[in-house]
């Protein structure tokens, strides 16, 4: 069992119970799924970017991930329905909780001037969103290798009803979000 697992049993599930006054052990939310995603308008011009970021992807979550393809045409951007323009991965289970744990101990401990991630980017119903500038910051990518810098989009999906409950559940697990 992962440590963040152990984690969440022992002490966020009491935790959030007694501060919701939750009934039931099946009442407190939980992690459901991190969605790693890096949106690449420059694939229009160089789709050896899209194999760049496929692979870096790849080793950020040691999944394989997908490519998303344009839903529509926008002729100023010279899209067409159905390009390619972007890698996604949608973590679940042990990977998801093995990716959490790294991320909230190791890779936002090394984002420069890092003074805590924003309190507000929660989505009204409990999900946490954030943005990380360059990809870099993972352990797993090796800096000599890169082509480009490119930022990637971490959503952390919770079975959680309100920002509050979903804040608290993210608080308890480490996540370290700034004072202000």
């Amino acid at each position: 069992m992962s440590r963040l697992k152990e984690k969440y049993l022992k002490e966020t599930i009491p935790e959030l119970m007694s501060k919701f006054g939750y009934k039931n052990v099946m009442q407190v939310p939980k992690l459901e799924k991190i969605v790693l995603n890096i949106g690449l308008g420059e694939a229009i011009q160089n789709p050896k970017a899209l194999e760049a970021a496929e692979g870096d992807l790849a080793a950020i979550s040691g999944q394989h991930p997908v490519i998303t393809r344009a839903r529509k045409s926008i002729a100023s951007f010279k899209l067409r329905e159905g390009m390619p323009i972007g890698v996604a991965v949608t973590l679940r289970g042990w990977r998801m909780h093995e990716f959490y744990d790294k991320l909230v101990n190791v890779v936002l401990a090394r984002i420069r001037d890092f003074q805590g991630i924003s309190r507000d980017s929660f989505d009204g119903e409990g999900n946490y969103t954030l943005g990380i500038r360059e990809q870099i910051v993972f352990p797993e990518i090796d800096y000599d290798k890169v082509d480009k810098l490119r930022g990637l989009q971490v959503t952390v999906v919770t079975t959680a009803a309100t920002d509050e409950e979903g804040r608290s559940l993210l608080e308890s697990l480490g996540m370290p979000f700034s004072r202000s």
